[in-house]
C-alpha cells in the first residue's frame, strides 16, 4: 500500500484486494488518460481518476507489444494537483531506478536547497524526450504536496513595518545569491557575514524564547527519501472537501514557505490542530510537481 494513500482519503484500505478492485476501477473508469511511446518504442500509459477535486490516482504502466489492448499495470500513486505557478526557475528532470517514473530538480534561490519532486505529468515529458525536444524553454513549474502528519500553530506577530522589513531584507538576500552564483566575491562574502551575524543573533536569544517565535517559515529535506521535506509554512487558504469514494475528510490548503506557494492536503484525522487562515502549518509532505510546458 502507498504510504500517502490516507492523505486523499483512503486511511481504511488495508487489503491487497481492496487496492487491487480500487486500480481496477481507475483504469476502466478514468477521467483522462495519456499515452505515448517511448525510446524504446514501448507504448506508455497513464490513467487517473479524481476522487475530489484535483486529487486522485493515476494508474501508470505500459502496454503489450503483441495485444495493444492489454495494459500491464507497473505502478500508482495518489496525486494532488497544484494550482496556479510556484515558480519559473529552470527544472531538470531524471528517471528513477527502479521503474519508469521521474523525479525533478528546481534550483529556486528563495528556497536556499534544490527542491527535488516526483513529476506527476510524466507522459509529456516522455514524449518530448523521444522527440528530442529537450530541454524546453519557458516552462514553469506547478507544486504540491500530501502529507500524512502536521500540527497547526499560531503565527509570530507583525505589524506592517516589521513584515515590509522582512520582504526588503528577503528580496536583498535573494539578489545576493543569485549573484554569488555568478562568481560575485564580493556577494559571496556579503552572505557569509550575514550568516555569521545571524548564526550569533539566534544563539544568544535562542535560551530564552521559542524557536518557532524566531523561525516563521523553513523548508529542510526530510528523511531517506529525496523528494520528502520539513515544512513550516504560513496557510493563505484552508478548505475541507470528502473523498467521493470513501466520504473521509480532506483538509486542502494553500501553504506559503519560504516565498513559494503551493497547495497540499492531508487527512482531517492527522492534522494536529484546527486550520485557519493566518495560522502555520507544520509537517512532513511528499512533494509533487507538474511541469507547465508551453504550447
Amino acid at each position: 500500500m502507498h504510504k500517502y494513500l490516507r492523505a486523499i482519503g483512503f486511511s481504511k484500505f488495508n487489503s491487497r484486494n481492496e487496492l487491487k478492485r480500487l486500480l481496477t476501477d481507475v483504469v476502466i473508469n478514468s477521467d483522462s488518460r495519456a499515452y505515448t511511446t517511448g525510446q524504446d518504442d514501448i507504448m506508455l500509459g497513464e490513467f487517473c481518476k479524481d476522487f475530489a477535486e484535483n486529487m486522485g490516482i493515476a494508474v501508470c504502466g505500459e502496454f503489450d507489444e503483441e495485444n495493444d489492448d492489454k495494459f500491464i499495470y507497473d505502478y500508482y500513486y495518489p496525486y494532488l494537483r497544484g494550482t496556479g505557478v510556484t515558480t519559473t526557475e529552470d527544472v531538470s528532470v531524471e528517471r528513477h531506478a527502479e521503474k519508469e517514473s521521474y523525479a525533478g530538480v528546481c534550483d529556486d534561490v528563495k528556497v536556499g536547497v534544490s527542491l527535488i519532486f516526483y513529476l506527476q505529468n510524466r507522459i509529456p515529458y516522455v514524449k518530448a524526450q523521444a522527440q528530442r525536444r529537450l530541454p524546453i524553454r519557458g516552462t514553469t513549474l506547478t507544486l504540491s504536496a500530501l502529507s500524512i502528519k502536521g500540527n497547526v500553530m499560531l503565527p509570530i506577530k507583525k505589524d506592517e513595518y516589521q513584515k515590509k522589513k522582512s520582504q526588503k531584507e528577503s528580496r536583498n538576500r535573494n539578489n545576493l545569491i543569485a549573484a554569488a552564483r555568478r562568481g560575485d566575491e564580493e556577494a559571496i562574502e556579503t552572505l557569509t557575514l550575514e550568516d555569521m551575524d545571524m548564526y550569533t543573533l539566534i544563539s544568544r536569544k535562542i535560551q530564552k524564547e521559542d524557536v518557532f517565535s524566531l523561525v516563521d517559515t523553513y523548508c529542510m529535506p526530510y528523511g531517506v527519501e529525496c523528494d520528502q521535506y520539513s515544512i513550516l509554512g504560513e496557510i493563505m487558504e484552508c478548505r475541507t472537501i470528502k473523498n467521493t469514494l470513501t466520504g473521509e475528510e480532506i483538509y486542502h490548503m494553500s501553504i506559503y514557505c519560504n516565498e513559494l506557494t503551493f497547495d497540499l492536503c492531508i487527512n482531517t484525522r492527522d492534522l494536529y490542530g484546527e486550520p485557519r487562515v493566518g495560522r502555520r502549518f507544520k509537517g512532513i509532505i511528499w512533494l509533487q510537481g507538474f511541469i507547465n510546458f508551453p504550447e
